[in-house]
């Protein structure tokens, strides 16, 4: 099959690997599924396949196929005659094509669209098209570049449902580009997130989500994205103490450690995932150093069997979200943050500081 391996920037996808590449819409994904198809030209570096340089291969010499989100069927060609002309251009004889249109067509519940036009099918089926013809090619490399934008939740769902099957039934290398953070989230494979042509974070979805590299990635990556709150640190004998930026409420103790120690008195950034906030009982009021502040609740919205509840803490915007619902808008309340949830990104760099050493 095919490893993918890029140098500048350095990048090795492993033979038979799904990869995952994202980033905000600037961060040009789709670019590098171009390249990879032979689509654009390499601006800088090389690419190989299986160490094998393809900077000049055409785009029909490196067996890939690719399903974009502006994909168009022939108009002229019925659903089974798109999905078999690729496959007559490679010479297949007409057992083999439908055999492998059969099991395409069986695994997107499609069999009886076969015989249709692509001007009767809906927009979300003419995408499936474009699903399974890339699927009865058993390429080398399988590409998707946004495959699934702009189509509703249920669409979206089953074309992952089939890019999860053909994972597990595929021998070839499946590179994947979205720039919604939580496709990436659910898709939960190696994810590879980008930024101004630079790789920022290459690792498995959760620990992106738990552990993000930076305040670029942290801002990314998450639906609703991370909270994310200005402060500075004071260190204490045996403590080091959080204080939230322009006369905010929160401040939280944090173990003492030489990394924090070194920015004391330096802007940083405390980071803290929107289900790491709970509603807290009510206190005295105080904003006593720990765990537990209060905010303004300015607004409720119901998401499924959660709730998002939209703080303001004097200086932040915060989100909490809530295993119930909860319409609690207009009213100020106290929070608990539980310390060992949180993250700190240095005020400079944006850097995270390592997990071992925080909290």
């Amino acid at each position: 099959m095919a490893a993918i391996t890029f140098k500048n920037p350095d990048l090795i996808i492993r033979d038979r690997e799904f990869v995952v590449l994202t980033g905000p819409n600037e961060a040009e994904v789709s670019s590098f599924v171009r390249v990879i198809a032979g689509l654009a030209d390499v601006s800088h570096g090389e690419i190989l396949f299986d160490d094998k340089p393809i900077n000049e291969m055409p785009a029909r010499d490196r067996d890939v196929a690719l399903l974009s989100h502006d994909y168009v069927p022939y108009p002229s060609l019925s659903v089974y005659e798109n999905l078999a002309i690729g496959l007559k251009q490679r010479r297949f004889g007409d057992t083999e094509i439908k055999k492998r249109i059969a099991a395409v067509a069986e695994i997107l519940k499609m069999q009886d669209r076969l015989e249709v036009f692509p001007e009767s099918l809906s927009a979300p089926e003419r995408r499936f098209v474009g699903l399974a013809r890339v699927m009865v090619r058993q390429p080398r490399v399988y590409l998707f570049d946004r495959p699934f934008s702009n189509l509703g939740a249920g669409d979206t769902n089953r074309g992952r449902a089939a890019i999860a099957e053909l994972q597990q039934r595929a021998s070839g290398t499946i590179v994947y580009a979205t720039n919604d953070p939580g496709e990436a989230l659910a898709l939960g494979t190696r994810t590879i997130v980008l930024d101004g042509g630079a790789i920022q974070q290459d690792a498995d979805a959760q620990t992106i989500y738990d552990f993000p590299a930076n305040l670029g990635v942290a801002k990314f990556f998450g639906d609703p994205p991370m909270n994310l709150v200005q402060g500075t640190l004071k260190a204490d004998r045996d403590a080091v103490t959080f204080a939230e930026a322009g006369e905010g409420t929160i401040a939280l103790r944090l173990p003492r450690f030489d990394v924090a120690m070194d920015l004391a008195g330096k802007p940083v950034t405390l980071g803290f995932r929107p289900e790491s906030v709970m509603i807290a009982p009510s206190s005295d009021g105080s904003n006593r150093p720990g765990a537990s502040f209060r905010a303004l609740v300015e607004r409720a919205e119901l998401k499924g069997g959660q709730t998002d509840l939209y703080l303001r803490t004097g200086a932040h915007e915060l989100i909490c979200r809530t295993p119930s619902w909860d319409s609690k808008g207009g009213r100020r309340l106290q929070f608990a943050l539980d310390p060992a949830k949180t993250l700190l990104f240095a005020g400079e760099s944006g850097l995270r500081l390592p997990p071992e050493t925080f909290p």
